[in-house]
C-alpha cells in the first residue's frame, strides 16, 4: 500500500501523476487515432463511460505542475496543460514518447565502452524514436485542424527538439563513437559514423562545458524563436474587401461565382494562394490587385520583424561559440557550395546570365503597360504576373485562362499518380487509415508486390492551416524496421466552396512537391534513419523535384490526363503555344529570385545587430529585382524560408543548375524511356543520403555537374 499523507490535494496529485499516462492513452483511441498505442487494437469495446472517466482524471490534473528536468544535464521542460481533451491526449502522448526517448538516451551515455554492432543499433533507435515525434509534431502544427492541438504539437516539437540538441552535444556519445574501429566496416556503416561524428562536432561537442551549455540554450532558443515565426505566418489570413462584383473584372468565371458577395453585398478576398494568385494574374483593376499584394506583404508584420531580427542575433551567436564569424559561414560549411563567398559568387553569376533575357522582358512589360496607362515609368511588382499574362496572349497566343479549364484538381492528380506509376514503375493503391481532416486522402505505394511506402494528401486551403506548399515527413524509413510515410501539403482549388480549376503553375507546383514526397519514398529503404528519405545536402534536395517539373510541358504526359469538363482533351496546338511562351519571364523570374536568394545568405552572413532589416531589403532588392520595393510592405516577415532554410535560399537557383543538366539525359533519351527512368530512380533516388550529391549526380551522368543546359535556356530564348 503506498502512503501518500493527509493532504487530500496532495493525494489528488500523486494519484494524478500515476493515472495520467493510462487515461490519455485511453482517449487517445478516440480523440486521437493517429497517435493509438498498439495494445489497443479494438477501441471499439472500451465503454463510453471509461473515456469519462479518463477525461475526468486528465481534467482533476491540469493543474499539476509540469516540470521536468532532464537528469544530467541542465535543461529544464515545460509541459502545458489543455482543457481540450484531443490537445491534452497529444500533450500527454508527446510526454511519454519523450520519457522513452530521454530514457534511451540515458541508458547510452551510462555505458563506457559498446560493441560497434550494439552501439550503432541503439543511436539508430534512439534516432527512430525523436524523428517519429518531431516529424509528427511539424505536420499536426502546420495542419491539424484544432488549434489548441496545434499549439501542443508546436510546444511537443519544442521540447523534443530541446532533448535532440541535448543528445547532439553529448560527450559520453561523441566518446562512444570515437573508440568504433571503422576499418572492418562496410562502407554504409563507416559514413554513418563518420557522418554521425561531423555532426557532433558541428555541433560544438569538443567545446568547454560552458560553451556548450550556452549552445545548447541558444539551440532552444532558436528553436522556439523559428516555431513563432513559422506560425505567426501561417496563422496570418489578411482579406481585402470589395463593395462589387465588377471589380472582379478578368477574373475567370468560375473564380467570380465562388466569390459571391455576402448579405452585407461584399466580396471577400484573402492572401492565401487560391485567392491571392489569381488576383495577381487576371484583375484587370490595378488597385484590387496593388491593395492585394500589400496586405500580403505584410503578413506577419509588425511582430515578426523582432522576432526575425532576435532569431538572426541568436544564430549568429551560436556560429560565433562555434568558431564561424557568421551563421552563413556555419551552415554553408557542409553543402554542396560550402563557403558564403561560394553563395555570392553563384548569386552574381546568375544575376548576371539572367540580366539581358530580364531587361528585354521587362521592357516588353513596360510597353504593355504604356498602353493603358501611357505615363508609366516602370512595372511594379503586382503588376507582373498580370502583364505577363497579357504578353503571352499577344506575343504566344497562350492564354491562361483557356488553359486553366483543362486542369481540374481531381483529374490532376490523377495525372501525377498515374505518371508517377508509369515511370518508376510502382502501384499506387488507397490506405486505409485514420486522418486528421476528412478532405485529407491517404495511399500507398507498392513496387512489384512490396510495400515501399505510405503517404497523405492535405491539398486544399483551411483555417490555421501551413500556407504553402511543402512535403512534410511522419515517419523516415528504416530497412526491416519501418515504412517511410509522409504527407503532401498544399493550398489548391478543389477544396469545399471551390470548382477545382487549377493554373498550370500550380499543376506544376504539385508534381514539384510530389516529387519530394517520391524522393523520400524511394530514398527511405536505408539501414541507417540518418542516411534515410531526402538526407542530403539541402542545396541538392530540390533538384529532383525541379527536374521532375518538367513532366507537365510534355503532351504525350498531358494528353493523359488533362481534359475539360467536355472530355475534350487538351489541343496539342495549345501545348506548343504554351511550350513557346514558357520561357518569356523566365529572365525576370530568375532574377527576382536571386533577390530572395540574396536577401536569405546576407541577413545570415554579418552581425544582425548592423542591418537595418528594411534598408537591407530595399538596398538588395534595388540590386537584384528588376521591380521597385513597394512602400509600407514588409516581405521579411513573411518569408518562411528564413527561417527554415536561413541562409540556404540559394539553394532553389543552385538546384535549378543540377536539375536542367539532370533533365538532359532524358531530352537526350527521351522523356518516357523505362531504362534511363530506371537509373535515375536507382542512381538520384533510391540512395537517399548514402552518398554525397556530387557523387549522386556523377554516377547519373557520367560527369560532374555543370551550368551549360541551365544558360542555354536563358540564352536561347533572348532573340
Amino acid at each position: 500500500m503506498i502512503e501518500y499523507g493527509s493532504n487530500p490535494a496532495r493525494v489528488l496529485f500523486r494519484i494524478c501523476h500515476q493515472c495520467r499516462s493510462t487515461a490519455s492513452r485511453i482517449i487517445a483511441v478516440k480523440a486521437f487515432p493517429l497517435i493509438s498505442p498498439p495494445n489497443f487494437s479494438r477501441p471499439r469495446l472500451l465503454p463510453a463511460c471509461l473515456t469519462a472517466v479518463a477525461l475526468l482524471i486528465l481534467t482533476a490534473c491540469s493543474s499539476a505542475p509540469n516540470r521536468d528536468t532532464i537528469p544530467g544535464s541542465n535543461l529544464n521542460i515545460n509541459w502545458l496543460n489543455y482543457d481540450d481533451p484531443q490537445a491534452t491526449t497529444y500533450a500527454q502522448q508527446c510526454r511519454i514518447d519523450f520519457t522513452q526517448a530521454n530514457r534511451s538516451f540515458l541508458s547510452l551515455t551510462s555505458k563506457k565502452s559498446l560493441a560497434t554492432d550494439k552501439l550503432l543499433n541503439e543511436l539508430n533507435n534512439l534516432h527512430i524514436a525523436l524523428d517519429k515525434s518531431l516529424n509528427r509534431a511539424s505536420l499536426y502544427r502546420n495542419v491539424h485542424p484544432n488549434k489548441t492541438l496545434r499549439s501542443a504539437a508546436n510546444e511537443c516539437f519544442k521540447n523534443f527538439w530541446a532533448l535532440n540538441s541535448e543528445i547532439g552535444t553529448s560527450r559520453p556519445l561523441y566518446k562512444l563513437l570515437t573508440q568504433v574501429d571503422t576499418s572492418p566496416l562496410e562502407d554504409i556503416d563507416k559514413k554513418f559514423v563518420e557522418d554521425l561524428k561531423q555532426r557532433f562536432e558541428r555541433a560544438g561537442v569538443a567545446l568547454s562545458e560552458d560553451k556548450r551549455k550556452q549552445l545548447k540554450k541558444l539551440d532552444r532558443e532558436i528553436s522556439i524563436l523559428g516555431s513563432d515565426f513559422s506560425q505567426n505566418i501561417r496563422e496570418d489570413e489578411r482579406k481585402i474587401v470589395l463593395d462589387s462584383p465588377l471589380l472582379l473584372e478578368g477574373l475567370p468565371q468560375d473564380f467570380i461565382d465562388d466569390h459571391a458577395p455576402n448579405e452585407k453585398g461584399q466580396i471577400l478576398i484573402s492572401t492565401d494562394y487560391p485567392d491571392y494568385h489569381p488576383i495577381m494574374q487576371y484583375a484587370k483593376h490595378d488597385r484590387v490587385r496593388f491593395e492585394l499584394y500589400k496586405l500580403f506583404r505584410k503578413r506577419g508584420y509588425p511582430v515578426n520583424a523582432g522576432l526575425l531580427k532576435e532569431l538572426l542575433q541568436k544564430r549568429y551567436e551560436y556560429a560565433n561559440l562555434l568558431g564561424y564569424d557568421n551563421f552563413a559561414q556555419f551552415i554553408t560549411a557542409d553543402q554542396m557550395i560550402q563557403t558564403p563567398s561560394h553563395a555570392q559568387a553563384f548569386i552574381d553569376q546568375i544575376n548576371e546570365i539572367a540580366k539581358p533575357k530580364a531587361e528585354q522582358e521587362y521592357q516588353a512589360l513596360l510597353v504593355t503597360l504604356q498602353q493603358t496607362d501611357p505615363e508609366a515609368s516602370n512595372v511594379g511588382d503586382w503588376q507582373k504576373s498580370y502583364l505577363e499574362e497579357q504578353v503571352k496572349r499577344e506575343k504566344y497566343q497562350s492564354d491562361a485562362q483557356e488553359i486553366r479549364q483543362y486542369f481540374r484538381y481531381d483529374k490532376v492528380k490523377k495525372g501525377i499518380l498515374s505518371l508517377t506509376e508509369d515511370l518508376f514503375d510502382v502501384q499506387i493503391k488507397p490506405w486505409k487509415t485514420q486522418v486528421w481532416h476528412d478532405a485529407v486522402e491517404a495511399y500507398e505505394i507498392w513496387e512489384k508486390r512490396k510495400l515501399i511506402g505510405r503517404f497523405y494528401l492535405d491539398m486544399h486551403p483551411r483555417a490555421g492551416k501551413y500556407k504553402h506548399a511543402a512535403r512534410f515527413g511522419v515517419q523516415d524509413g528504416v530497412t526491416g524496421v519501418q515504412l517511410p510515410i509522409a504527407a503532401l501539403v498544399c493550398n489548391f482549388p478543389g477544396g469545399e466552396n471551390s470548382s477545382g480549376y487549377m493554373e498550370h503553375k500550380q499543376v506544376e507546383t504539385f508534381l514539384h512537391e510530389f516529387g519530394h514526397l517520391l524522393h523520400g519514398m524511394f530514398g527511405g529503404q536505408q539501414k541507417w534513419l540518418a542516411m534515410s528519405g531526402i538526407k542530403t545536402e539541402r542545396d541538392f534536395v530540390e533538384a529532383p523535384s525541379q527536374m521532375l517539373e518538367e513532366w507537365v510541358w510534355d503532351y504525350n504526359t498531358l494528353k493523359t490526363f488533362a481534359t475539360n469538363d467536355a472530355g475534350d482533351t487538351i489541343p496539342e496546338s495549345l501545348v506548343n503555344k504554351m511550350q513557346s511562351a514558357r520561357h518569356y519571364g523566365m529572365g525576370l523570374y530568375v532574377r527576382h529570385q536571386i533577390f530572395y536568394a540574396a536577401t536569405s545568405l546576407n541577413f545570415y552572413n554579418q552581425n544582425p545587430q548592423n542591418i537595418d532589416l528594411l534598408a537591407a531589403l530595399k538596398a538588395l532588392q534595388g540590386t537584384y529585382s528588376p521591380f521597385h520595393y513597394v512602400d509600407d510592405t514588409y516581405f521579411y516577415t513573411s518569408f518562411g524560408h528564413l527561417n527554415s532554410y536561413s541562409a540556404l535560399y540559394y539553394t532553389y537557383m543552385w538546384s535549378q543548375v543540377i536539375a536542367a543538366d539532370l533533365f538532359s539525359e532524358f531530352e537526350r533519351l527521351g522523356l518516357r524511356n523505362p531504362t534511363v527512368a530506371q537509373r535515375y530512380k536507382e542512381t538520384i533516388l533510391e540512395p537517399g543520403g548514402s552518398q554525397t550529391a556530387e557523387t549522386l549526380v556523377e554516377n547519373f551522368l557520367g560527369r560532374p555537374f555543370n551550368f551549360d543546359a541551365f544558360a542555354k535556356k536563358l540564352e536561347v530564348h533572348t532573340q
